[in-house]
């Protein structure tokens, strides 16, 4: 990887004793996990290799979804199936992804955002920027105390002309977050990848075996989302 820039795209978090349990119980629950340690050596790798290549730098910020946790290879996530429709329109990007599995905000804020200012510093300037964080924030209730203030820190720190994806959660907290995107947004200061208004409409058929995560097919619905916001697809 470049010199200075060392970056371990798995968490120091425990997957807490619930999620043990229920991966023992729920084999799919259980064969979904153990994509975690892999996928995230896997775009280590990759990162190695973008950061020694040439042309356009893209730098994805994010969770599960980004890694591509569900699908049936880590390149089969959103995010690779992304990267074939750039390379397709003639807009290739070399990749760099920072994503950990589990992020939650303020691991974006903590981690992800330093490692993206060590790039910069390095030189290494991304065309594209894309996040796609807060999930793991807004299902749970002790989490979404704070979360459009830390996502609004998160933002902060982001270059403009970002791509961010919204939170299609009904939960008030998420609307407060959408309300912040739109401004942004509307003053040109980012670009949201709506999956409100993109994304599927109905996600039988397009889920992992653990009924949560995205599979191949469910990541094509991602990606579509990301080509509508990025001029790739016209809007439906």
């Amino acid at each position: 990887m470049s010199v200075g820039f060392d970056y371990d795209n798995t968490s120091a978090r425990s997957p807490g004793a619930f999620m043990t349990a229920l991966s023992t119980v729920l084999p799919g629950v259980g064969a979904v996990r153990g994509q975690t340690g892999p996928y995230a050596a896997a775009w280590r790798r990759a990162n190695d290799a973008a950061l020694t290549a040439d042309g356009p730098l893209w730098v994805a910020l994010g969770d599960s979804m980004t890694q591509g946790i569900g699908a049936s290879a880590p390149e089969c996530g959103w995010v690779g199936q992304l990267g074939t429709h750039l390379a397709a329109s003639g807009r290739a990007h070399r990749m760099v992804n920072l994503s950990v599995t589990g992020a939650r905000v303020q691991d974006a804020l903590d981690h992800q955002l330093p490692a993206l200012g060590d790039l910069v510093a390095l030189g290494h300037v991304p065309d594209l920027v894309t996040v796609v964080i807060g999930s793991n924030d807004v299902v749970s209730p002790r989490l979404r105390a704070g979360l459009t203030e830390r996502f609004t820190e998160l933002l902060d720190g982001l270059p403009d002309g970002v791509v961010v994806a919204n939170l299609p959660n009904p939960h008030r907290e998420a609307r407060r977050v959408e309300a912040v995107l739109r401004r942004r947004a509307r003053d040109g200061r980012l670009v949201i990848a709506d999956m409100r208004a993109h994304g599927p409409r109905s996600w039988r058929g397009k889920l992992a075996a653990d009924r949560f995560h995205p599979n191949d097919a469910g990541y094509a619905a991602m990606a579509h989302v990301f080509d509508v916001a990025l001029g790739l697809e016209a809007t439906p």
